[in-house]
């Protein structure tokens, strides 16, 4: 918006992009534990040369081809009689997926099917499971080559329907093949089986550049891109055994929408790490936004799958919010956990985040500043700006079906506690501020931590959590 404050804008520079890959690339290929990474960086500065006249997705229309790829994404029949059919807010292309077989006989046919098993890994897993319970609604597969190759250059799947990023089934294995049927287990527990389509190499390095802004490594996304994700993508159709057994659970599309009002407005908010005061003040004061209709709820639902490295991890993040559900009971809010895996990917994962909470029954999503934001590992440069993810969001909300809601910009004063920073620009008053790596540095030494800035419950947690986090 003209006349808006900016951090920094994202970095499109290709000569340094080059530069910066290879030369990270020099300086891991001196060990051989990190020879993937060393290879993942070459090749991405290798195909560096294909973004010098690349649109980036934020400035892209998107396509108007109604072509339908039937094999990745097709309607699936509703669940008669269940709050699903009357809650306010349609699923994404109009039904809510649901894959998960629901015998014993069933289950077992499907796997006696399948001649061969994988094991997923964390990020495949939340995939996975976001495929089969609807929460990736209107997918029933993992994308094929021509739908990858539309999400990734239109932020939308070939009929049109936006799409923020794609949903790939990474692997090395040379071994399998279009046509094969496999068995997706974690650990000793059948998840699913996928019926691979079709394999194909992506060019990683456009991949990045389009979804991410950027395909330098110091970014978080292009760095699992190129170093956790296998050599080849394949296409295949899921069939939902089990949901994963996990630390903190997640409930399905379906059974979170039976708990919510079908009447009123539902604020989506995310989050992936603790959240202390400032964060609890903004998302109940979203419910007072003019956007909002009266006696609206919101849904606090923090994603718990892998994120960025020194990010805490989930088990902890969920014994955080469970406390802090316990210390702020109210009615208006509602407490969910989401199996995702992030890609720190600004202004598109944005809109995929919208889209996963559309599934979950929400009308409105509140956007903070810098939303799924990341720095460089190498400069702490921010890779969007602060604003960049709310305008891509206000952009796109109206197709999508979602109400995106701008957060404010809260900070803390002596004198009236939590107010907006103009409001306290505006009266003078006195703002006390406590950094995160003050805060660490507290927790550390034994300090008690202000009030103002953390709830007591969520530090008892990081204390007793010491061991498990990095402070």
């Amino acid at each position: 918006m003209a006349g808006r404050p900016r951090t920094h804008s994202p970095r499109t520079k290709i000569q340094h992009q080059k530069l910066s890959l290879l030369n990270l690339g020099s300086q891991f290929l001196c060990s051989s534990q990190t020879m993937k990474l060393s290879l993942a960086v070459l090749s991405l500065a290798a195909t560096a040369s294909a973004f010098t006249a690349v649109n980036t997705p934020m400035t892209r229309g998107l396509s108007t081809s109604r072509v339908v790829a039937d094999s990745v994404f097709a309607p699936v029949g509703r669940v008669a009689g269940t709050q699903l059919e009357a809650a306010k807010q349609t699923p994404h292309g109009g039904t809510l997926v649901d894959l998960i077989l629901k015998t014993d006989a069933e289950k077992e046919a499907a796997i006696a099917k399948c001649s061969k098993e994988l094991q997923l890994t964390p990020r495949q897993l939340c995939d996975v499971e976001l495929i089969m319970n609807g929460g990736f609604s209107p997918l029933t597969s993992f994308m094929d080559e021509s739908t990858y190759k539309h999400v990734v250059d239109n932020v939308a799947l070939p009929d049109g329907l936006i799409f923020g990023l794609p949903v790939v089934f990474d692997t090395d294995d040379e071994d399998l093949q279009p046509g094969d049927m496999v068995l997706l287990k974690d650990g000793d527990r059948a998840i699913a089986t996928v019926e691979f389509t079709d394999k194909y190499m992506p060019n990683k390095a456009y991949e990045c550049k389009q979804c991410y802004g950027t395909s330098e490594i110091e970014h978080p996304g292009s760095l699992m891109v190129a170093t956790e994700r296998g050599k080849y993508y394949m296409g295949g159709k899921i069939t939902g055994l089990n949901l994963p057994i996990r630390d903190f659970p997640c409930k399905t599309p379906a059974e979170v929408r039976e708990t919510l009002p079908d009447d009123v407005d539902v604020v989506a908010f995310q989050c992936r790490n603790p959240v202390h005061r400032a964060h609890y003040e903004l998302f109940t004061r979203a419910l007072d936004d003019p956007l909002v209709g009266e006696g609206g709820v919101v849904l606090v639902h923090p994603t718990c799958g892998p994120t960025q490295a020194d990010d805490i991890p989930g088990v902890v993040r969920y014994k955080t919010y469970e406390v802090l559900k316990e210390e702020t009971h109210n009615d208006r809010t509602r407490w969910e956990y989401l199996p995702y895996s992030m890609h720190m990917a600004g202004p598109r994962e944005a809109i995929q985040h919208m889209m996963i909470r559309k599934n979950f029954g929400c009308t409105h999503f509140i956007i903070g500043r810098d939303m799924a934001g990341s720095k460089s590992s190498v400069t702490g440069e921010d890779y969007y700006g602060a604003y960049d993810a709310q305008d891509f969001a206000k952009e796109k909300g109206p197709e999508l079906g979602v109400t995106p809601v701008p957060s404010l910009n809260l900070v803390y004063t002596e004198e009236e506690g939590y107010v907006t920073a103009d409001e306290a620009k505006e009266r003078g008053l006195n703002e006390k501020k406590l950094s995160g790596t003050k805060f660490r540095q507290m927790l550390r030494g034994g300090e008690d931590i202000p009030e103002w800035f953390a709830f007591k419950s969520v530090v008892k947690v990081f204390e007793g959590e010491r061991l498990n986090i990095r402070l």
